[in-house]
């Protein structure tokens, strides 16, 4: 009988290598992930609003300080009258004593001098510096009123030899005196005495006949001192017969006409048109006003010298012309071209302009967090994938080697790098969301240990 042969007995097949477990942490959102994209964005939130906050003024100051002239002054009762309107919008506003333009002009332009606001009238600005210092514009007219004793007189050059008052030591008609007179030939030291006499005092000497001519400006040349001095006999008013002249000459003086009768219809005074020459006042401050304060004082200004008088129309002034060295403020223009923003012609002067600085902080920053917020799911998705794809191209590597005719000394230090991939990936902290490109890797890592150890090869899922 013959027997049959038993097969030879088959090489037993070897245990899984180490027999690995999945033991990867997987939770509804990788905060680390989340935090390294979003924290820069959020910085960079922080720093834009940091970067607003700087550029942009603070809260305007509810304080702030004129220097405005003499009690007895023009500018004094209009100074009063900036005060009693800030009051109504809760800014307070300081009134400081001064000599006159000139005073107020020297006390802008010193940093050490707690002053931000001044008037000042065109032509006494000479030897200031004034390079920090702007116009809000032009509020009025400070004529220059030449009253003389004698013969019809016309020309300032015609005063030279007489006493002549010219205002007192430090006034803004002083200081226009002298460059008038100047520009005639008749200088200090010469044959022509010039006075320090000013407002009452000059008045009251060419009255008495001490005195021959009388130049008055602006508080000098009040309507009651133009009438009281018209009616007066020897005594005239000069017509410039050179006004245009004076015009092209200082950029600073406007022609000025009174026509017959505007200081008294009664008496017809003046009898005939007299010609006039004048500077403008100006209400200068410094060029960091705040921007609301500006406007608040440009409304004031407004309703204190819109109105028409003697010397102007109703709506000549607060006029955006410059008749001096100072340039018309950025603000001021804004505010003459457009008027009040909708914000302060709707609201509270202070909720305004909280609400005006809280705009230009919060716009900028929508337009930099809505866009950088709308990437953050497509960076999210990109950083947490990129830790499963960043293992193909080890992968690629070992699969390739295993293709090749390699020792079994280079396939175990082949599995050995695998083992290390595999021990990284199950270590990985992965969201859920992202589970089955998790799953598809360690498919894809069981496929290549499959090539190394000739194990039957599965089919593997596409990712």
């Amino acid at each position: 009988m013959t027997r049959t042969p038993s097969p030879p007995p088959s090489m037993p097949t070897p245990p899984p290598r180490h027999g690995r477990r999945v033991h990867a942490r997987f939770v509804s959102i990788s905060w680390h992930d989340f935090a390294v994209l979003v924290l820069p964005i959020i910085a960079l939130c922080v720093l834009a609003i940091g970067l607003m906050v700087y550029w942009v003024d603070p809260a305007p100051p509810k304080h702030i300080t004129m220097s405005v002239g003499p009690r007895d002054s023009t500018f004094w009762p209009y100074a009063e009258q900036y005060k009693r309107i800030l009051a109504r919008d809760g800014v307070t506003l300081n009134l400081e004593t001064s000599d006159g333009s000139v005073q107020n002009l020297q006390r802008l332009a010193d940093p050490k001098q707690h002053v931000e606001l001044g008037f000042a009238q065109g032509g006494v600005s000479d030897g200031i510096a004034t390079k920090s210092l702007v116009s809000l514009g032009s509020m009025f007219y400070a004529p220059v009123v030449v009253f003389y004793r004698g013969a019809n007189l016309t020309e300032l050059g015609q005063l030279a030899g007489m006493r002549i008052a010219i205002g007192r030591e430090g006034s803004g008609t002083r200081s226009l005196a002298l460059s008038l007179l100047k520009a005639n030939g008749i200088e200090p030291g010469g044959s022509t005495q010039l006075l320090p006499l000013d407002g009452e005092d000059a008045v009251q000497e060419l009255i008495q006949g001490r005195i021959d001519a009388a130049i008055l400006n602006g508080d000098s040349a009040s309507r009651n001192n133009m009438l009281r001095l018209q009616r007066m006999p020897g005594v005239a008013l000069m017509d410039f017969s050179q006004a245009d002249a004076y015009t092209r000459r200082f950029y600073y003086l406007a022609e000025l006409d009174l026509p017959p009768g505007v200081l008294d219809l009664g008496q017809n005074l003046p009898p005939q048109t007299i010609h006039l020459i004048s500077p403008t006042v100006e209400l200068i401050a410094r060029s960091n006003l705040h921007p609301a304060l500006s406007d608040l004082l440009i409304s004031a200004a407004q309703e204190i010298h819109g109105r028409s008088n003697v010397l102007q129309r109703a709506g000549e002034f607060p006029s955006p012309i410059a008749h001096d060295v100072f340039p018309i403020s950025d603000d001021a223009q804004r505010y003459y071209k457009s008027g009040k923003s909708f914000l302060y012609r709707s609201l509270p002067f202070w909720l305004a302009s909280l609400a005006d600085r809280l705009l230009v902080v919060v716009v900028p920053l929508i337009v930099v967090l809505i866009p950088g917020l709308r990437i953050v799911p497509g960076l999210y998705a990109w950083r947490v994938k990129s830790r499963i794809y960043r293992w193909y191209g080890s992968l690629i590597s070992i699969e390739r080697a295993a293709m090749s005719e390699a020792t079994p000394e280079e396939r175990e230090e082949l599995l050995h790098r695998l083992d290390t991939i595999e021990d990284a990936v199950n270590r990985m902290k992965m969201p859920l969301a992202y589970a089955d490109a998790f799953y598809v890797l360690r498919e894809h890592i069981g496929f290549v240990r499959s090539r190394l150890t000739g194990a039957p090869t599965q089919p593997v899922a596409q990712d």
